[in-house]
């Protein structure tokens, strides 16, 4: 029975953190928060940054709203949650600002567009606002990771192939010829529909590997 009890238990809160990283990625799996994931892309660093920020809003939002949301009148809990998202940007914004003015000018407004991220007042209504503390940080966490971590990967690709470097350190060879239009809009678009179809393709030979077992 103990046994029982424990493998019932382990999974509740690692699938709560793991579902972000794979079945629920939001941006393979859900395709949320598109506009930075095309806009901010372009170099490593400016998709690492942004994930980050990202998941900094989503993590404390998750945890303020699962906080609050038993005082919350259901009349007025979009307006605030907006307010507590906000408000968490405002603050990583004024961080990024204070660790580097080029990284806060290249990501631009897109920081205060974290505002109006799907993803993040999704998990603010879809989960933070029924749950309580520890699940609701573990989703924001898992969910945080996945989108940093789908972002880093078109930002290295976009970055690898478009000036031969990454985070700024040559990494081609000799007589590389810079594939400039994966640092164009363009580019994003044709970087996010391979990764999409190479994770779809991940995602069904996984689920068929699984029925077949």
């Amino acid at each position: 029975m103990a046994t029982a009890s424990q493998q019932g238990a382990l999974p509740v809160g690692t699938d709560e953190f793991l579902k972000g990283l794979w079945r629920e990625n939001p941006v393979f799996v859900q395709v949320l928060g598109m506009c930075p994931v095309l806009a901010v892309s372009n170099t490593a660093r400016n998709a690492l940054a942004m994930g980050l920020a990202t998941t900094f809003v989503l993590v404390l939002s998750n945890a303020a709203i699962s906080g609050v949301r038993r005082f919350v009148p259901k009349q007025v809990r979009i307006a605030t949650f907006i307010l507590i998202i906000a408000s968490f940007v405002t603050v990583v914004e004024y961080l990024i600002q204070a660790i580097s003015l080029d990284l806060h000018k290249a990501l631009g407004a897109f920081i205060s567009l974290i505002v109006v991220n799907c993803m993040i007042l999704g998990r603010a209504e879809a989960f933070a606002s029924k749950n309580r503390l520890a699940p609701s940080l573990l989703d924001g966490l898992g969910m945080g990771i996945g989108f940093t971590f789908a972002l880093f990967c078109l930002g290295a690709v976009r970055e690898l192939l478009g000036s031969g470097a990454l985070f700024g350190v040559e990494l081609a060879p000799a007589g590389f010829q810079d594939w400039v239009v994966m640092v164009l809009p363009s580019g994003g678009f044709f970087t996010l529909a391979a990764w999409l179809l190479l994770f779809n393709w991940l995602r069904r030979r996984r689920d068929a590997n699984g029925g077949a077992a």
